[in-house]
C-alpha cells in the first residue's frame, strides 16, 4: 500500500467509481465481494471490480439526483463531490425563508405543548441525532426485553382538548417513538426520507389534500410537516393545521430560546410576529402549512456537511486525510460495506433490510408498498458523522463503530437475523486488524465535519428551553400519602411564557374518581401548604381506584406584561379518606412567568398596557405598579432606567390610543 496520500489515487476508471458512488447492482456471484474475508490490497480492489462489473449496470434509485454523480465533475482525488441539492421549482431558495425555517425548526412552541421542537431530536453535536436516551418497549410492548427500541421522547399523550391522558405503555411520562431518530443532515440527496421512505415523490397540502406538484426532490418538504401534526411526537391527538397557524400567530418567535444565532437575532430582535417572519418570506403574512413545509425545508437544505477532512482531500488537499485514512476509504469502498456506503453521500438512500431484528418485529418498507420484497427493509443511513452519534441503525440498538463492525462481522455476540436479511450481509463482513484499525480512522476522523460537531454556522442553533439545568417551573416539596399508600405526583412541564394558552399543570399516582383542585398563590408555602389565594377546579380525577387517578388543570398565562416575573406556587389538593380532613395535597410547582429567553419583550399598545383589549383606568394603573417595581415592562424609553422619560412615553402612548 502506498505510504504517503500524496501518492495515492483511486485505481478504478471514472465509470467505475462513478458507477459504483451509486452502488451498482453488481452480480450476487461476484465473489470478490462477497467473499468472507474482504479484499485489502490495491490488486485484490482492482480485481474484485473487473469480475464483478457486467456491461448493464443499473444504479439503484435511492439518490434524489444520480445524473449528478454519472455527469457530474470528479474531484481531484477521484470521488464525485458533494453537489449543490436541487430544490422544487415550487420552492425557490431564498435567505428570508432559509431564517424562517430555522426560526421554526428550533422554536419548541411549535409543538401544543411547547416540550419539543423539530430540531430537538436533531442536535448538531450528535450529528444531527438525538442525544435523550429513550425506551419504546417494541413489538411485545414490555419493557427490558430483547426487541425493545431505543427511540426518541415526544409528548406526553394529550387527548384533543390538550389534557395528559394516560397511555398504555408511557403511562403519563413523555413517549418514547418506535424508531430512532435519523440525522436531518444529508436528506436533501435522498429522494424518499424517513426510515420506512414514506416521504417520497407526492407534495399533498395537508390542509386541502390536493396534489401540488410531484417531485423527485421534494422528499424535505413532504416530511417536514409530519411531526408537527404527530401526537408522539410535537401534538396532542387531533390536532389540526388551524390550531397550529392560530398558535404561531400568537406567540413570539423563539420566546423560549437562548443564545440564538445572529442571523435568527437578526430577525426576531425588533420584536417581529411569524406574521412578519412570513411575510418577510412569502410576500404576506399568511401562515399555512404549506408555507411551514417550504421554510423547513428551505434550511434543512443547506445543511450540507461538505467540510470533512475526506471532502478536502477530495478537492485536492492530499494531507487532509493520513496514509492510514486513505487506505482505509479505499479498503471500505471496495468491500462490501461500498455497496451502500459509496462516496461522496456515504449511501445510496435505498432500502435494505439488515437483519438487525427480524423482520415481523417492524416490516419496515412493506408497510408503505404492502409488497412482500420490501419486508423488513430500512432507508440506508449516511455515515458521515457517524463517530458523533450514539444510537445507530433504525432501533438504535448498536451504540458505534465498534458495535457495527462487531455486527456485520457476525462477532462479539452480535449478527443479523437472517430470514428477510439481504444477501451482502448473510456472511460476515471480516478484514484483518491492521484493515479493520484504518477504516474506523477514517470512519470516526475522515467523515466528521467540525462544523457540525462544533455546532457552527450553518449548523449552529439557539439553546433549548428544555435543555436549561434549572427548571421553571421547578417540582418543590413532598406529597401526602393517600389511599394504598400512593403519593399524588405533580405534572409540570410546560413552559410558564407569558401569552402561553397552553400551560397546564398534571397530577398522576392520585385517587382514582376523586376530586381535585389547584391551589395558587404569589405567597411562599408554609409547612408544605400553598394557601388557596385563587383555587382553580374542581375537576374529577380520571381512572379508578387508588394510585391510577390522574387529571390536568389548564392555566392560561395572560400576555399582560405585569406578569413577567411574578412567581406562582401551586398545588393539587385531592380528596382522599387516607389524607388528613379528607384531603391530600401534591407537591409543589413554583413557576416563574416570564416574556422570552432573549429578545426584549414588546407592548403592542401602550395604551393597553394590561393586553385586556380595553384601554382605561386598570392600564394606568397596571403600568404605575410595573414602574414603582421596576418591572421591564415599564422600561418604555426603553434604556435600562425607569425615570420620568417611561412616564412621558406612557402618557403619550395613553393618549394616541390604540388602533
Amino acid at each position: 500500500m502506498p505510504t504517503s496520500s500524496r501518492l495515492v489515487r483511486p485505481v478504478f476508471t471514472l465509470k467505475s467509481i462513478r458507477v459504483h458512488a451509486l452502488c451498482a447492482l453488481l452480480p450476487m456471484s461476484a465473489t470478490g465481494l462477497l467473499a468472507a474475508d474482504e479484499p485489502t490490497t490495491l490488486a485484490e480492489i482492482k480485481a474484485a471490480f473487473q469480475n464483478a462489473a457486467g456491461p448493464d449496470v443499473t444504479p439503484i434509485s435511492g439518490l434524489a439526483e444520480p445524473e449528478k454523480m454519472l455527469e457530474g465533475e470528479v474531484g481531484l482525488s477521484g470521488f464525485p463531490p458533494l453537489w449543490t441539492p436541487s430544490a422544487p421549482l415550487q420552492n425557490p431558495f431564498s435567505e428570508s425563508k432559509r431564517v424562517l425555517g430555522k426560526i421554526l425548526f428550533w422554536d419548541e412552541q411549535l409543538s401544543s405543548d411547547n416540550t419539543m421542537s423539530c430540531g430537538t431530536c436533531h442536535i448538531g453535536t450528535e450529528g444531527g441525532g438525538d442525544p435523550r436516551d429513550g425506551v419504546n418497549p417494541g413489538f411485545d410492548q414490555t419493557f427490558m426485553t430483547a426487541d425493545d427500541v431505543f427511540g426518541s421522547f415526544g409528548v406526553r399523550d394529550m387527548d384533543e382538548q390538550g389534557n395528559y391522558d394516560r397511555n398504555d405503555s408511557f403511562g403519563l411520562d413523555p413517549q418514547v417513538t418506535p424508531r430512532v431518530a435519523q440525522s436531518n443532515m444529508m436528506g436533501m440527496f435522498a429522494g424518499s426520507l424517513f426510515w420506512d421512505g414514506r416521504s417520497e415523490l407526492n407534495f399533498i397540502d395537508p390542509e386541502t389534500g390536493q396534489l401540488l406538484f410531484q417531485s423527485g426532490v421534494a422528499g424535505l418538504e413532504i416530511q417536514a410537516t409530519a411531526p408537527i401534526i404527530n401526537d408522539v411526537e410535537m401534538a396532542h391527538e387531533g390536532r389540526t393545521w388551524d390550531q397550529v397557524r392560530d398558535k404561531l400567530n400568537t406567540s413570539r418567535p423563539l420566546a423560549l430560546s437562548d443564545n440564538i444565532p445572529q442571523d435568527m437575532m437578526d430577525a426576531v430582535q425588533d420584536g417581529a410576529s411569524y406574521g412578519d417572519l412570513f411575510e418577510d418570506a412569502f410576500g404576506d403574512p399568511e401562515i399555512t402549512a404549506v408555507r411551514i413545509a417550504f421554510a423547513l425545508a428551505t434550511y434543512q437544505r443547506t445543511l450540507i456537511p461538505n467540510e470533512t477532512p475526506f471532502d478536502f482531500w477530495n478537492d485536492g488537499d492530499t494531507d487532509a486525510l493520513t496514509p492510514d485514512q486513505v487506505e482505509g476509504l479505499q479498503i471500505f469502498q471496495a468491500s462490501r460495506c461500498g455497496f451502500c456506503h459509496a462516496a461522496p453521500t456515504f449511501s445510496n438512500f435505498d432500502m435494505m433490510a439488515d437483519g438487525v431484528r427480524p423482520s415481523f418485529e417492524d416490516i419496515g418498507r412493506q408497510a408503505v408498498t404492502k409488497r412482500s420484497s420490501d419486508r423488513g427493509k430500512f432507508k440506508t443511513a449516511s455515515i458521515r458523522n457517524m463517530s458523533l452519534r450514539g444510537r445507530l441503525m433504525h432501533n438504535g440498538r448498536l451504540a458505534d463503530v465498534d458495535d457495527i463492525f462487531d455486527f456485520y462481522g457476525h462477532r462479539n455476540g452480535l449478527s443479523p437475523f437472517f430470514a428477510d436479511a439481504n444477501g451482502l450481509v448473510q456472511s460476515p463482513i471480516l478484514f484483518n486488524p491492521d484493515a479493520e484499525a484504518k477504516i474506523k480512522d477514517f470512519l470516526v476522523n475522515g467523515l466528521t465535519d467540525p462544523r457540525v460537531a462544533n455546532e457552527t454556522f450553518p449548523f449552529d442553533r439557539p439553546h433549548l428551553y428544555s435543555e436549561h439545568d434549572t427548571p421553571n417551573p421547578a417540582v418543590i416539596g413532598a406529597s401526602d400519602f393517600g389511599s394504598g399508600g400512593f403519593t399524588p405526583i405533580m405534572i409540570a412541564a410546560v413552559p410558564p411564557n407569558l401569552g402561553n394558552n397552553d400551560f397546564k399543570l398534571g397530577i398522576d399516582f392520585a385517587l382514582g374518581g376523586a376530586q381535585a383542585w389547584v391551589a395558587v398563590s404569589e405567597n411562599a408555602p408554609i409547612d408544605g401548604v400553598v394557601a388557596s389565594d385563587e383555587l382553580l377546579g374542581p375537576i374529577n380525577l380520571s381512572g379508578m381506584g387508588s394510585g391510577n387517578g390522574y387529571g390536568t388543570m389548564p392555566y392560561p398565562i395572560s400576555n399582560d406584561p405585569t406578569q413577567i416575573g411574578k412567581r406562582l406556587y401551586m398545588q393539587w389538593i385531592v380528596t382522599d379518606p387516607a389524607g388528613n380532613e379528607g384531603e391530600v395535597r401534591s407537591q409543589i410547582a413554583q413557576v416563574d412567568i416570564f416574556c422570552t429567553e432573549s429578545t426584549p419583550c414588546t407592548i403592542e399598545c401602550v395604551a393597553d398596557f394590561n393586553a385586556d383589549g380595553l384601554s382605561d383606568f386598570f392600564d394606568i394603573s397596571a403600568f404605575l405598579s410595573a414602574f414603582s417595581m421596576q418591572n421591564p415592562a415599564a422600561d418604555l424609553s426603553p434604556d435600562g432606567v425607569f425615570d420620568f422619560f417611561d412616564i412621558s412615553e406612557f402618557l403619550t402612548g395613553f393618549a394616541q390610543g390604540c388602533p
